[in-house]
């Protein structure tokens, strides 16, 4: 089909727009990755999926292109498997503490590699807090580390999705991108349905988050179409780490089948209790050193999330 022909089949409103198939959702997004598009064209397809929004055999044709144009990194050989932690909401009424769920798995013995990148300029990051620690950004692709937290920015992962998340910027709306980074897998792995392991390690395990209930159907329908070994978890302000008030939602996948569910925390402890300090990077990372060097608590509900982990990675 031409672009002209899959803008008019997803572009007829909330109504009237057709879903396009697996292989079709492949087709385009590969011609989107690789630049085939105008300006113009690609803000029609950014506005016209942010009206119908993708379904999950759309999404696993997105991210089936995506995976096949992504720089990948090696997981270190090692008995855990690496974690794969997405970080691009970053927050502004609580203190980002994805980076100290890194840290934390790092320290337990995982590889982990964190991607991400800020779009929007009101929001602290994660980059920006692990940069105050002393974690620099890493500039290429490499064997990751046991028991060692990195850091890539999307631009080394694929430019071609850095390029379509800073659409966000000029036209004020998030697109399908926004959703495929949530759910990229840019660590290899032999994806053998019998062992799911390299020579390197185990199959990666992805900790990713939705803000909005309908994406808690959508992700998880995703996940399990794709065959994910997944933790999703109803993120703080959209990240991938829990709230530190109470416990979230989870859903555990292993090979895309749901392995275990647990509800939300009822009830909360008051954010000035955590963090009375202003909302900074500075301020941030002093608070997450501190929990590091054991002179403030970590947060019950990321305990319990870093055993959730735990226990996942035993299920492997």
């Amino acid at each position: 089909m031409s672009i002209q022909s899959y803008i008019r089949e997803i572009g007829r409103g909330k109504d009237g727009a057709k879903s396009l198939s697996k292989e079709q959702a492949f087709e385009l997004m590969g011609l989107i990755l690789d630049d085939e598009l105008s300006d113009i064209q690609l803000g029609a397809f950014c506005i016209a999926m942010r009206i119908k929004g993708e379904t999950e055999q759309e999404m696993a044709g997105f991210l089936d292109a995506a995976h096949q144009r992504l720089n990948y990194f090696t997981p270190p050989k090692s008995n855990k498997p690496t974690i794969v932690i997405p970080s691009y909401n970053g927050a502004r009424r609580l203190p980002v503490l994805t980076p100290l769920l890194g840290l934390l798995l790092a320290r337990e013995g995982f590889a982990v590699l964190m991607h991400g990148s800020s779009t929007e300029n009101t929001r602290v990051s994660s980059q920006e807090v692990l940069e105050e620690l002393g974690v620099n950004p890493t500039t290429t692709p490499g064997e990751l580390k046991a028991g060692e937290l990195a850091f890539a920015p999307t631009s080394i992962i694929s430019a071609s999705l850095l390029r379509l998340l800073e659409i966000r910027r000029t036209i004020g709306l998030r697109n399908s991108a926004h959703s495929m980074v949530k759910l990229i897998q840019p660590v290899q792995f032999h994806n053998d349905q019998e062992t799911s392991t390299t020579s390197s390690g185990l199959k990666p395990l992805l900790i990713t988050s939705y803000t909005h209930p309908e994406y808690a159907i959508s992700m998880k329908k995703t996940l399990e179409l794709v065959h994910g070994d997944a933790v999703l978890l109803r993120g703080c302000e959209g990240e991938a780490v829990a709230d530190p008030r109470r416990s979230p939602a989870y859903t555990v996948l292993k090979g895309g089948i749901v392995t275990h569910q647990q509800d939300s925390e009822k009830g909360s402890v008051s954010s000035s209790d955590l963090f009375t300090e202003e909302l900074n990077a500075k301020s941030i990372a002093y608070y997450t050193s501190n929990i590091l060097n054991g002179k403030l608590p970590t947060p019950k509900s990321i305990l319990d999330q870093i055993e959730l982990i735990k226990s996942t990675f035993k299920m492997h």
